[in-house]
C-alpha cells in the first residue's frame, strides 16, 4: 500500500489529516484548511491550485550557500543576507509581517539582486540542431530562475503573518512517523495509519500548548 502523510500546522495545533492509499492522489484537494502550503518548490506540490504556496526559506538558504561556496556569485550572497535580514525583522514584530511600504522596498531589493545576478550568470549555449529535450542548466541558473519565477511564494512569509519562514516545525512533527517506519516498518492497513495520525496529532497539539504528553494521555483516557 502506497501512503503519504500530510500535516496541517499552526502555532498551537497540528493535524495529520490523511495517510491515504495512492499517495498524492488522495490529498484533500478542496479542504478549506489548506490555505497555504510551505514546501521546497517540488513540481508535484505546485500542481495543487486550491491553495497558496510558500517556499521554505531553509531550503533556499542551503542552496544559496552551496552556490556561494561553489561559484562565488555575489548575487547569491546578497540574496542570502536579504532573506536572513527580513526573517529576523519579521520574527521580532508583534504583527509577524512587514508594512506595505517595507514590503514594496523588499520587492525592489529582491528584484535588483536578481537583475544583477542575471548578468553574473554565463549565457546558456543554444541547443544543437537535431538534439532533443532541454539544454542542461547549472544549479546556479536553476536557482536563479526559481527565485525569479516564484517571487510571491518566496516572500510570502514577510506579507502573511500566518506563514512561517520555513516548514521546519512541520517536518519535526513528521519525523516520528519516519522513525516509526524505519524501525517498525510500514502500517499493514490504512486504518492503522489513520489511528496513528490521530494519536500523533493529539499529542503534538497538546505539546504545542505546553501540556506534558503523559498528562495529555491521562486526560484523554479520563474523558
Amino acid at each position: 500500500m502506497d501512503s503519504c502523510i500530510f500535516f496541517r500546522r499552526n502555532n498551537t495545533k497540528t493535524t495529520s489529516p490523511k495517510a491515504g492509499q495512492g499517495g498524492y492522489c488522495r490529498f484533500e484537494h478542496h479542504s478549506p484548511l489548506w490555505r497555504v502550503i510551505i514546501h521546497d518548490c517540488w513540481a508535484s506540490y505546485l500542481s495543487y491550485d486550491h491553495c497558496g504556496h510558500g517556499l521554505c526559506g531553509s531550503h533556499l538558504l542551503r542552496e544559496l550557500v552551496f552556490i556561494l561556496d561553489s561559484n562565488r556569485y555575489r548575487w547569491a550572497g546578497n540574496m542570502k543576507r536579504l532573506l536572513q535580514e527580513t526573517c529576523r525583522i519579521v520574527a521580532k514584530r508583534k504583527e509577524k509581517c512587514l508594512t506595505d511600504k517595507e514590503y514594496a522596498n523588499l520587492q525592489k531589493r529582491y528584484r535588483n539582486i536578481l537583475t544583477r545576478g542575471g548578468k553574473e550568470l554565463p549565457e546558456i549555449p543554444p541547443k544543437p540542431k537535431g538534439k532533443r529535450g532541454k539544454m542542461a542548466k547549472s544549479d546556479a541558473h536553476n536557482l536563479w530562475e526559481r527565485l525569479k519565477n516564484n517571487e510571491p511564494a518566496v516572500l510570502l512569509f514577510a506579507k502573511d503573518p500566518y506563514v512561517p519562514f520555513t516548514n521546519n516545525r512541520a517536518e519535526r512533527d513528521l519525523r516520528m512517523a519516519k522513525v516509526k517506519q524505519k524501525i517498525s516498518g510500514c502500517f499493514r492497513r490504512n486504518r492503522y495509519a489513520q489511528a496513528y495520525c490521530r494519536i500523533s496529532s493529539y499529542l503534538q497539539t497538546m505539546a504545542n500548548q505546553g501540556v506534558n504528553p503523559l498528562v495529555a494521555i491521562q486526560l484523554a483516557l479520563a474523558g
